[in-house]
């Protein structure tokens, strides 16, 4: 644990698992307050933040770039403090040398919903934007585009051997957005 000043190198924290030999998240920062440090499969660093629950955070961060989230470094502290959690996050990025791609240009795929409109079909895309189509029929056809990236999303986590129930919020589907419940 982190006694609030001291602010860990990056490089003396252990890499974890994302995903364990038992198809589990880190289940040790369920409910804990703390930095992340998550890392492709080569153990190149791809994104920084902090949570008050690291482990929906790391849940939520797979979900949205699963071929990103091999390895995890974690900082937990005690009590919530944003600026020591901005601390840290601030001095692991400097220690990078380089801001990682998914705390710069692509921060929103890490930490927005996943929007399903883009990545449509040319057909689902000509389907949605056919003027002949009512919301409801809009709705319909976005829903549907919605439960193809869940059930591609369901297929790539499940072949890394996930064995977590991943589910996402049914009323967003109709946005055309994806995040979890």
């Amino acid at each position: 644990m982190n006694t609030q000043t001291n602010t860990p190198a990056l490089t003396s924290l252990e890499f974890n698992h994302y995903i364990g030999d038992r198809g589990q998240l880190p289940e040790q920062f369920q409910g804990k307050i703390g930095v992340y440090a998550i890392f492709d499969r080569e153990k190149t660093l791809q994104f920084v933040g902090y949570s008050r629950d690291v482990y929906l955070s790391l849940k939520q961060h797979l979900v949205r770039q699963p071929q990103q989230c091999y390895w995890v470094k974690v900082q937990t502290i005690e009590r919530p403090s944003r600026t020591v959690l901005e601390n840290i996050e601030n001095a692991w990025i400097a220690e990078n040398g380089s801001v990682p791609t998914g705390n710069g240009d692509n921060k929103e795929k890490w930490t927005n919903p996943i929007n399903v409109k883009i990545v449509m079909t040319p057909e689902e895309q000509a389907n949605y934007q056919n003027p002949v189509n009512d919301e409801l029929t809009q709705i319909k056809i976005i829903k549907n585009v919605a439960r193809r990236v869940e059930a591609e999303i369901s297929k790539e986590l499940e072949a890394r051997g996930l064995q977590l129930e991943v589910r996402f919020n049914p009323k967003l589907k109709e946005q055309g957005l994806l995040d979890l419940k």
